[in-house]
C-alpha cells in the first residue's frame, strides 16, 4: 500500500515527461506536415555527452532544411514555452544541426524554427533564431 510519508505516489507510464514530450513532437509534426513540410529525421542527437539534439528536421517544398525545436508548457506561467528556449538551448540545437549537415555532406539553405504548445494552442515560429545569434 502506498503511503505519502515514505515514498512518492506511483506514476503512470503515460504521464512521464518523455511521453508528454513525444506527444508534443507528434502534434508539431502533424502541424508542420499540414503546412507542406516533409520529415527528414526525428530526434537527431550529436554523439557524446554535452552535445545537442534537434527534435524534428523537416524539409520545405523549396528544399530548405528546417531544424525544429518543440517546447510544451501547460500554461504561460513563468514565461511559458517560448521563454524556455534559452541561449544555451539554441547553441545545442545549432551544434546538432552542424553535425547533421556534416553527415549530410552538403549545406542546403537552412533555418531554425520553434513550435510552441501551450494551453492547448500550437504556435509555429519560423526563423525563431539563427546560428550567428546562438553563439
Amino acid at each position: 500500500m502506498w503511503s505519502s510519508r515514505n515514498q512518492r505516489p506511483p506514476t503512470r507510464p503515460d504521464a512521464t515527461t518523455k511521453a508528454r514530450g513525444d506527444a508534443a513532437e507528434d502534434a508539431a509534426l502533424v502541424h508542420l506536415r499540414h503546412h507542406g513540410l516533409a520529415l527528414v529525421q526525428r530526434n537527431f542527437r550529436t554523439p557524446g555527452r554535452g552535445g545537442g539534439e534537434v527534435d524534428l528536421i523537416m524539409r520545405e517544398p523549396d528544399g530548405t532544411l528546417v531544424f525544429v525545436e518543440v517546447r510544451q508548457r501547460a500554461s504561460a506561467c513563468q514565461g511559458g514555452a517560448g521563454a524556455s528556449i534559452t541561449g544555451v538551448k539554441q547553441r545545442r540545437v545549432v551544434l546538432a544541426a552542424r553535425h547533421f549537415l556534416l553527415r549530410l555532406g552538403s549545406e542546403p539553405p537552412c533555418r531554425f524554427d520553434v513550435v510552441l504548445l501551450e494551453g492547448g494552442r500550437i504556435e509555429w515560429l519560423r526563423a525563431a533564431f539563427d546560428a550567428s545569434t546562438a553563439f
